[in-house]
């Protein structure tokens, strides 16, 4: 073990093995990943004095954090759209505008009485607290299912009060480094702060939209690009002023996001590569910072801080925010209750406390214990017994009734479009645009882009899927889109269309595991036949069964024309047609197929009553 605590590339090593193991254990239990990373940097620098972040990057660490605490506010200031703050309600607006002022104006007071931390780094800790963060938000929304009124609104909360939360920050910092503290100080400096940090913020913004915008950068080079000018214009604004740079990334994420014409979604992806690593690894680093005499010397006062900040300021932010919003008391108490704290609040206020320590600002060593007190303790508590609440309250959705259908081609969207008359609730994803374009004129839910990726984590709403169907030309992340949906969903809700006959050397390749999972429709239903009877004129009919027209007849009026695709029971219960188990189809019964024109049979017989994959009822 002193080997390792001596070499530096060991203790490097490490910091990445354990980010890469909290990652994953977040991901097997679906946990915030903040929290096993924050503990596992408190057992390995003060519990086991293996990791010494000082000692190990000496004066690299204090670069080290801005640039990260940079990437950060730029990727959430790229997720802050103004049409989304008015786009999903007043609740929203309300809450991160309202809101967020109401609990920043309680917990900097309860911070400064209770704890007796200056005005200053009261201020600074009440600005840090007031964001939530989709980190934390997406995994307790899963688990808990509450509806979708609550769902979204949770959703949209923690995505756009992330970089106006960390603004704030930012800003009362600015002020606080501007007037050294004193209120009485000049104000000339603090208004530099604000022209620079807008104004070269716009500007950097500007450029870069234009370049995306204008695709004057190949692909393979945009995401390395962007990120390479976001750092650019931070050093560049902190050699104009002093500390402003913070504030010029964060305005240029935003301007990015919201320019005309300029699709910042794929941009994003970096920080998908960055959090795994750079991110996790940082907040490792941070929580080893942390030493038990700081926690400790917060005192008894933190639980009033704690209280103030949970059961205090976050129904008030709630019942002040709700006007208009048609929410009820239960909604309203289940909003009051969900509000852990994420990755901006521990990484923002780790870096602050850095500058106001060499500041010498007096108690500035509270605020980083102080905040991972109100993650750790808002994420356990909320995340143990949300779930709970949600079911006492009643506003916990039913067992998840929808269907997630991955590929956007004419079939896809026929079948969507043919879900959602009969009541099932239907969202397509697809990377290809021009089949998400149709879908959308179709008025079929859609999601663009990669749907495993992390900004579908954040921004799709899967509180009510229940099953994920695989018909998409996409055959290498066909297999990587089932995997990831089994786990989120569990085993048997992914359904996978073959693209090739059994003997083809392509289905030879796939995965064991992967073709347990293509089983849709039926032996001989694979991409390419559907995709041809389609563009022949195939259609999707529903035929029901009655005493006087049997399933011997429909096989007898369709016989090879059609492909069954799912069947509907009198109690309105559907059922995925595949082919490894058998119901039996009664007269009250509606099936639903593939039928291709009489002209142009394209289809071997197949039998309806082999069907498996029950779904939840629709």
């Amino acid at each position: 073990m002193e080997s390792i605590m001596s070499d530096p590339m060991a203790l490097l090593v490490l910091v990445g093995l354990v980010s890469i193991a909290c990652q994953y254990l977040a991901y097997s239990i679906n946990l915030p990943a903040i929290l096993p990373l924050l503990i596992s940097g408190i057992l390995l620098g003060p519990t086991f004095g293996i990791l010494d972040p000082d000692a190990l990057f000496g004066d690299l660490l204090f670069p080290l954090v801005s640039l990260s605490v940079a990437i950060i506010l730029f990727e959430g200031a790229l997720t802050l759209k103004f049409s989304d703050i008015a786009g999903h309600g007043s609740m929203v607006r309300n809450l991160c505008t309202l809101g967020a002022l109401v609990t920043w104006l309680i917990a900097a007071p309860a911070a400064h009485y209770a704890l007796g931390m200056p005005w200053q780094i009261a201020l600074l800790f009440g600005a840090i607290v007031t964001v939530t963060g989709p980190t934390v938000i997406v995994p307790m929304l899963r688990s808990v299912r509450p509806n979708a009124k609550i769902s979204n609104i949770l959703r949209w909360e923690g995505i756009v009060i992330d970089p106006i939360g960390a603004l704030l920050a930012v800003l009362v910092y600015e002020y606080i480094v501007a007037t050294g503290g004193a209120w009485s100080h000049t104000l000339m400096t603090f208004g530099k702060v604000l022209a620079i940090g807008f104004g070269l913020g716009s500007l950097f913004g500007y450029a870069v939209g234009t370049i995306l915008r204008n695709n004057w950068l190949p692909h393979y080079l945009r995401n390395t690009a962007v990120l390479t000018l976001m750092l650019g214009a931070y050093a560049f604004s902190d050699l104009l002023t002093h500390e402003s740079g913070l504030l010029t990334v964060t305005v240029m994420g935003m301007w990015i996001a919201n320019m005309k014409n300029v699709e910042a979604d794929d941009i994003l992806e970096f920080k998908e590569t960055l959090s795994v690593l750079l991110i996790s690894a940082l907040f490792i680093i941070l929580a080893a910072r942390v030493q038990f005499n700081a926690m400790l010397a917060v005192g008894w006062g933190a639980l009033v801080v704690l209280v103030a900040i949970i059961f205090v300021a976050r129904p008030l932010s709630v019942l002040l925010s709700s006007p208009g919003s048609g929410l009820n008391r239960r909604e309203l108490a289940m909003l009051s209750w969900i509000a852990p704290r994420g990755i901006v609040a521990a990484a923002v206020s780790a870096l602050f406390a850095l500058k106001l320590e060499d500041l010498g600002l007096a108690k500035s060593e509270m605020l980083v214990p102080m905040v991972f007190l109100v993650i750790i303790t808002t994420v356990v508590l909320q995340s143990l017994t949300s779930k709970r609440l949600a079911k006492l309250l009643g506003v916990q959705r039913p067992a998840a009734t929808g269907v997630l259908i991955f590929g956007g081609g004419r079939f896809a969207r026929m079948l969507a479009t043919d879900l959602i008359d009969k009541g099932v609730s239907v969202l397509l994803a697809d990377t290809n645009w021009d089949a998400m374009r149709e879908a959308r004129m179709a008025n079929i839910p859609t999601y663009y882009g990669n749907p495993i990726s992390e900004h579908a984590t954040i921004t799709m709403d899967l509180s009510g899927i229940g099953a994920v169907l695989v018909i998409s030309p996409y055959k290498q992340l066909n297999p990587l889109v089932a995997h990831h949906f089994e786990h989120v969903l569990g085993k048997g809700s992914v359904f996978g269309l073959r693209h090739a006959s059994k003997d083809d050397s392509a289905s030879r390749r796939t995965s064991t595991e992967y073709a347990k999972k293509l089983t849709l429709f039926s032996e001989g239903a694979t991409y390419g036949r559907l995709a041809s009877m389609v563009a022949k004129g195939a259609t999707i009919k529903t035929t029901g069964l009655t005493e006087s027209f049997t399933l011997e007849n429909y096989e007898e009026t369709y016989g090879n024309r059609a492909i069954p695709l799912y069947a509907i029971d009198p109690g309105g219960k559907f059922y995925v047609h595949t082919v490894e188990h058998e119901f039996a189809i009664k007269p009250g019964w509606q099936i639903i197929s593939l039928i291709a024109p009489e002209e142009a049979p394209d289809a071997p017989v197949d039998n309806p009553s082999q069907a498996p994959g029950a779904l939840p009822a629709g």
